[in-house]
This record gives C-alpha cells, sequence and structure tokens, in this order.
C-alpha cells in the first residue's frame, strides 16, 4: 500500500479514567483503564506520534475539567495531543494550551458563538484549530452530542472553510463506540465538495480494514479508541503498518 493515513488513537476522559461511550452515550460507558498516561505510553510506545484526548466531564460541563490528564499526559510522553471537550471560552482555551495541548478541537463552540470559535483561529491559526463537525444523520450534533441541529455537515464545514479552517474531525455518532464501520460516504462526500479540507475520519472504525479503505480514499487521518481497547484492532498492527 503506499497511500498512508495517520492512525490517531482516542482516549476520552470521564472522572479521571479512560472510557469509551456507545454513540455518545454518558449512561453507555465503560470504563478501559484507572489510568490514561498508562495508555498513552502503550501508545508512544508502539510509535504513535498522536493523540485525540477528550474530556467528556468538560463536554458536559460546559468548561474544561480534565486539564490534570493532559498535563500528566503532555508532560509524560512526547505525544502530539490534540484535545477537545468543554472548551467554551479563552480562558478554557488558555488553560489546555498552557496544560500541552498541541492543538483543540471545537465544535459545539463553532455551532453557538462562531464568532469567539473565529477569533481563536485568527489567533492561534488553522494549524492549532480543528473544527469538530459531528455528525447525526448527516446533521450536526453538539454539546457532547446531547443536542442535534438542522446544520449540514458539508454547509458546516463549507463556511468555516472560507474563514480559514484546514484541519476537521468529523465523526458520525450513530457509528461512534459500535465497532459497525465508518461514514465512508459522508467522508467521501466531504473530500469531494471540499478537496482542501485535511478531513480526519472519527467514529465506528471496527477493523484495519476500515483503516486501509480510509487510506485508499486519501483520507489523511482516522481517530480510534474501542477498536483498540476490544482488542479488534492491536497495537502490534499499528506499529507494522506505519512502519511499511
Amino acid at each position: 500500500m503506499n497511500k498512508k493515513i495517520e492512525i490517531i488513537p482516542a482516549i476520552d476522559i470521564i472522572g479521571g479514567k479512560c472510557v469509551r461511550l456507545s454513540q455518545g452515550d454518558y449512561a453507555r460507558k465503560t470504563v478501559y483503564n484507572e489510568n490514561p498516561l498508562e495508555v498513552a505510553r502503550t501508545f508512544e510506545d508502539a510509535g504513535i506520534n498522536r493523540l485525540h484526548l477528550v474530556d467528556l466531564d468538560g463536554a458536559k460541563a460546559k468548561h474544561i475539567v480534565n486539564y490534570k490528564v493532559l498535563e500528566q499526559v503532555a508532560s509524560k510522553t512526547n505525544l502530539i495531543i490534540d484535545f477537545g471537550g468543554g472548551l467554551k471560552s479563552d480562558e478554557d482555551l488558555k488553560i489546555a494550551f498552557e496544560s500541552g495541548a498541541a492543538m483543540v478541537t471545537g465544535g459545539s463552540i463553532a455551532v453557538k458563538e462562531p464568532e469567539l470559535f473565529l477569533s481563536w483561529l485568527e489567533k492561534f491559526g488553522s494549524d492549532k484549530i480543528i473544527l469538530g463537525a459531528d455528525a447525526k444523520d448527516g446533521k450536526i450534533a453538539v454539546s457532547g452530542w446531547q443536542e442535534s441541529t438542522e446544520l449540514s455537515v458539508i454547509e458546516f464545514i463549507s463556511e468555516f472553510y472560507t474563514n480559514g479552517i484546514s484541519k476537521v474531525i468529523s465523526t458520525d455518532i450513530s457509528r461512534d463506540g459500535m465497532l459497525s464501520g465508518p461514514a465512508f460516504e459522508l467522508y467521501s462526500e466531504i473530500m469531494k465538495t471540499l478537496p482542501a479540507v485535511e478531513i480526519i475520519a472519527s467514529g465506528g472504525i471496527s477493523s484495519m480494514d476500515d483503516i486501509y479503505k480510509l487510506a485508499e480514499m486519501d483520507v489523511p487521518g482516522v481517530i480510534t479508541g474501542k477498536a483498540i481497547y476490544e482488542g479488534k484492532i492491536s497495537l502490534k498492527d499499528i506499529e507494522n503498518y506505519n512502519r511499511f
């Protein structure tokens, strides 16, 4: 295979622990490890460079909560961390960057307070600010996926693309944590409509075959969580993929 995709493991945090939700439902939570730093170190040992760290408590509370976990992982590994969940103010962003985030992802804030989100984009640049475009039935969902909107995913991304965004993480909520395969059609449509956007696929990854297929589509990055924690994708698989 000559097309490479960056494989980005996810660590989702509730109460300082590494968890996964099914379809964004806080009532359907599985705790995989009490120690997120331990998990992050196993990723780094497997040759992984980047981590997607999500503060699920923050997403619910609407302000950053688990910044100490971010600080610990950032200071004790060399992983490049993109951080999301509950970033709703300049102060939240300041805490995230001071705690070691290389990049931050804003989804709900981009829907509800686009001017604030665009001010972050202007201040920090498109390398540090990622647009979170979480989808439910092709429409944008916000607030830790607890609210749906009438905004179409493509229109939403287009609007921010014209304002300078270049990186987008798009999660299909109906598939997230379900190991049911990613939203290939959605990513294909985004890439066809907005070829210059760096799209990171997220949600539903169930095997390395899903990752190979996304790579064949020229999707630049993919986030996977549950497939790793449930042993559907081994760290050895990722190590071997990155090596060749």
